[in-house]
């Protein structure tokens, strides 16, 4: 096994993807069953995510379904990838996280996004509008102070204040910015765009200062990575959501996953197939040997500490081998020999 894969830790974050007939309440229990293969294969940390009003994500409640995740589990980490802040008041996500920790001692993280809702109607809906994103930092600077007690309205975040919840900053556009001079560990993605990834990294490490969060950088990079028996298997993994991409940038909707065998029977406009022929390219996908090769390239270019790997597909069986696999690449405790 490569040293420097050896060196990595591997998490996962799972966005509750809804399936062509298959509901959310079944999307939401799919992630705490996957929660519970991923603790028994070694995984890291496991995350859910926040998407509001989109009918392919069961995920709309990451606190929550954290929550469940946590409890159906004993000793992988458990976090959000993430809360949107720009979406809620910081205490009430402090005072949620807070109850999160107090109930999961050491294992919850608190991943946290600046992305507000993705149609005008969610806005609405969530009383905000684009513009409070612009605040990130502010945000981020109120929510920790509940941990440290530093609030100057004199009110008391309970049970938050006084425990210590990692932060991560999912690091979009400025966000490789504000994570640094936050002093927090920066997660960062996607593969497809690997210059533009170095480049937030480098640019986080160069300003980076060190904080009562953390005393040094820490990179997370993610993003898909699918591994199977051949290259034409691990592509097939790829194919759901690589039509659900395309789909929702020439309809304006982002749909549940529907079967690869279907995906391969479409007729696609030129517009549809360029999208989907973009959504294919770029990830890490293909048998054990060549995805441990690729992986060791990326890890040696970006000098990452940990993989979070974000793949989406209809065949949940086919998904979970997938994880299996890589386990054996990356050495992980449950996974067996390599």
């Amino acid at each position: 096994m490569s040293p420097v894969i050896a060196a990595t830790r591997f998490s996962v974050l799972d966005r509750s993807r809804t399936r062509e007939g298959h509901d959310g309440p079944e999307a939401l229990r799919d992630t705490v069953r996957l929660a519970q293969e991923l603790e028994r294969l070694g995984y890291h940390r496991i995350w859910v995510s926040e998407h509001h009003g989109v009918p392919g994500v069961a995920g709309s409640a990451p606190t929550v379904l954290a929550a469940a995740v946590a409890a159906a589990t004993r000793t992988i980490r458990v976090g959000t990838g993430g809360v949107m802040l720009p979406n809620h008041q910081p205490l009430v996500v402090a005072e949620q996280f807070g109850v999160l920790e107090s109930l999961f001692p050491g294992r919850v993280d608190m991943g946290l996004g600046r992305s507000v809702g993705f149609t005008d109607g969610v806005r609405r809906a969530l009383g905000r509008d684009k513009d409070v994103a612009e605040d990130f930092a502010g945000q981020l600077d109120e929510l920790l102070g509940w941990f440290r007690g530093t609030s100057p309205t004199g009110v008391h975040a309970r049970p938050a204040e006084g425990l210590t919840v990692p932060p991560f900053v999912l690091a979009m556009g400025e966000g490789a910015t504000i994570a640094a001079r936050a002093g927090l560990p920066m997660v960062i993605g996607d593969l497809r765009g690997r210059e533009k990834m170095r480049r937030g990294i480098d640019h986080y490490r160069a300003t980076f200062q060190p904080s009562a969060w953390a005393s040094e950088p820490y990179v997370v990079i993610s993003g898909t990575i699918a591994v199977a028996d051949s290259p034409e298997e691990a592509r097939r993994l790829l194919l759901p959501e690589a039509w659900s991409m395309a789909h929702s940038r020439t309809r304006g909707t982002f749909p549940p996953l529907p079967p690869a065998e279907r995906v391969e029977t479409l007729r696609m406009s030129d517009k549809e197939r360029g999208f989907y022929e973009s959504g294919l390219r770029g990830h890490i996908a293909g048998t054990e040997e060549q995805v441990a090769h690729e992986l060791e390239t990326v890890l040696k270019e970006t000098d990452a500490d940990e993989v979070l790997v974000t793949t989406s597909t209809y065949d949940r069986d086919a998904l979970l081998d997938s994880y299996e696999r890589l386990a054996r690449i990356a050495g992980l405790d449950g996974a067996g020999p390599t």
